[in-house]
């Protein structure tokens, strides 16, 4: 039996941290936002609208002046409501397709290849859905490879009022005009330096690196180009992604909402960062025999001494305890603390991972007992269902004066069962 001819959706949320804020403040429907990084530095975000008057990346403190000038409103990362929106994003188009790989927490690859029907039509009712389901708009690019479909989406949301916000590349007149309409620097994997080195060399749309010898490009840059050049020109060079092996490292860290210069906030920050740190590590099945733990002062500021330390633990055996692991993380702290210091951050590495049963056992030596699987089993399924947070060990507080500063922050609408969103009838 022939194969299916390969044909692929991108379905990307758009303006996403900026629409989940939408969902839940109907009153900003036309009011133009921008979402903050971690201690409210600086832009991440922005709505469509307010694109025109703020630049990504700009600090904060510099343009609040701009933001109250064009009627601009500023959110704090709620990064739970985000994430927790992106699997319910995830979840609708994952029951509409075939095949689905999340490409990030606001866009995914459909595997369309033998689906019967039209296809644009799917697309519009794939966007209706979604919005439907979760109250976020999203932008839909199909074409015969992951590149094409990436430029789709694009010219989706560039011609949105024209194209309904779906695009279909596969036809050869239709795709041709995209190609030339858009930049090179429009193109997925083209970044700014490689822009300015193909715009030396003439090729300035997409249509002018499709049609360049892809040999050429490979010899002169890489791989990588050669093959975006190819899927460009309608030939696929890259297939739906597998999962993603689990990770052979974990970190979580933070900065502090301020300066800390005792050893008790710092232990309460590693504790914290150890109770997320291991959720991840239970989540990919995993198991860690090494923990790296260190804190630092800040490093930009001249008039502050500055400070950097860390130090590696041995666990006693390969574990996911959260109550073993964060003991040996808060012991650690004492190692390596040094008083005198302003410390700007802490962080937690789990290092030497492994899956469950990949790791031979000595006959003598201890190892996890089986009571702790169930304790952090029935720990997850408590959190999962209630919201992060809900249980967690003592030395874990729940509203630190030195947590991030996060003035603006919606509510956990969707996450936290005393911030659920709350409807009058009169």
């Amino acid at each position: 039996m022939q194969k299916p001819e390969p044909i692929f959706a991108l379905i990307d949320c758009n303006s996403f941290y900026a629409s989940c804020e939408r969902v839940f403040r109907p009153d900003l429907a036309k009011t133009p936002i921008v979402v903050l990084s971690n201690n409210d530095g600086c832009v991440i975000a922005r709505s469509a609208d307010s694109k025109p008057f703020v630049k990504m990346g700009e600090p904060y403190f510099q343009i609040k002046h701009k933001l109250k000038q064009y009627g601009i409103v500023a959110f704090s990362s709620n990064y739970a409501l985000y994430g927790d929106m992106s699997e319910r994003v995830m979840s609708v188009i994952e029951s509409m397709v075939p095949a689905v790989e999340v490409y990030s927490i606001d866009e995914a690859f459909a595997d369309l290849a033998g689906v019967l029907g039209d296809l644009e039509a799917l697309g519009r009712r794939i966007r209706a859905q979604v919005y439907k389901s979760t109250g976020i708009p999203v932008g839909v690019g199909i074409a015969g490879t992951k590149t094409l479909s990436k430029l789709a989406n694009h010219a989706a949301k560039k011609w949105q009022v024209q194209s309904g916000g779906v695009v279909d590349l596969r036809d050869q007149i239709k795709r041709d005009w995209v190609l030339k309409k858009c930049s090179v620097s429009d193109v997925w994997g083209v970044g700014r330096k490689m822009t300015l080195h193909l715009e030396g060399m003439g090729i300035k749309t997409a249509w002018d690196l499709s049609k360049t010898d892809p040999w050429m490009l490979r010899k002169k840059f890489s791989v990588v180009i050669e093959k975006t050049a190819r899927e460009l020109a309608g030939t696929p060079c890259l297939e739906l992604d597998e999962p993603d092996p689990p990770k052979q490292e974990i970190c979580c860290s933070r900065m502090f909402g301020k300066r800390l210069t005792e050893i008790a906030p710092i232990k309460e920050a590693v504790a914290t960062y150890m109770m997320r740190a291991t959720e991840k590590l239970r989540a990919q099945q995993s198991l860690c025999k090494r923990i790296r733990v260190s804190i630092r002062t800040g490093m930009f500021n001249p008039e502050e001494a500055k400070y950097a330390n860390g130090v590696l633990v041995e666990l006693p055996y390969p574990t996911d305890d959260v109550r073993l692991m964060t003991k040996a993380a808060v012991d650690a702290v004492d190692r390596v603390f040094r008083p005198g210091f302003k410390y700007s951050k802490a962080e937690v590495l789990l290092v030497n991972l492994c899956q469950k049963g990949e790791y031979t056992e000595d006959l003598f030596a201890i190892s996890q007992p089986a009571a702790t699987e169930k304790v952090m089993g029935v720990l997850d399924a408590i959190n999962g269902r209630w919201g992060r947070g809900t249980m967690r060990l003592a030395s874990v507080p729940t509203d630190p004066d030195w947590g991030m500063r996060r003035e603006m922050m919606s509510q956990s609408f969707t996450t936290r069962v005393d911030q659920l969103w709350t409807v009058y009838c009169r």
